[in-house]
């Protein structure tokens, strides 16, 4: 081989090293978070998954007598700064197939370990609306990585 060739080769050699870290590098600064993390809701493990602005949380481990099971969608919304504005559900073992979707919102706290949400609903008895009206406050506080 001679000299010539040789350096071809290592110029070649570094240069296809050098486009793969740059790719590689590129990938992982780019690529989005892929941890779900898990939330404390009212004595159910929830789990927050965030895409983006986009906001869901799941419960993971309902507590015992809820009228959901581990997957339900308990809140969809967007995080704008520190700020949750979305929907949340209510769910009754009376209409299992029909939870009641209400507009809630509210602050994440300065640490981020926290969010409370708060809205106003419509009280249903046995799935009937009743003409009365309620505030529920979700609040979720950060458990572990799921």
């Amino acid at each position: 081989m001679t000299v010539i060739s040789h350096l071809i080769r290592t110029k070649c050699h570094l240069l296809l090293i050098l486009a793969l870290q740059v790719s590689a590098f590129t990938a992982v600064s780019i690529a989005p978070a892929a941890a779900d993390s898990c939330w404390w809701h009212n004595g159910s493990l929830m789990r927050l998954v965030a895409q983006g602005n986009n906001r869901w949380f799941y419960y993971e481990r309902p507590r015992a007598g809820l009228a959901v099971g581990p997957g339900t969608l308990l809140f969809d919304g967007v995080k704008q700064g520190n700020w949750y504005n979305g929907t949340a559900r209510v769910f009754s073992k009376y209409c299992p197939d029909s939870p009641m979707p209400y507009h809630v919102e509210g602050p994440v706290s300065g640490n981020q370990l926290r969010v409370t949400v708060e809205g106003s609903r419509e009280v249903q008895q046995r799935c009937v609306p009743t003409g009365r009206w309620t505030t529920d406050r979700l609040v979720f506080t950060y458990s572990h990585q799921c």
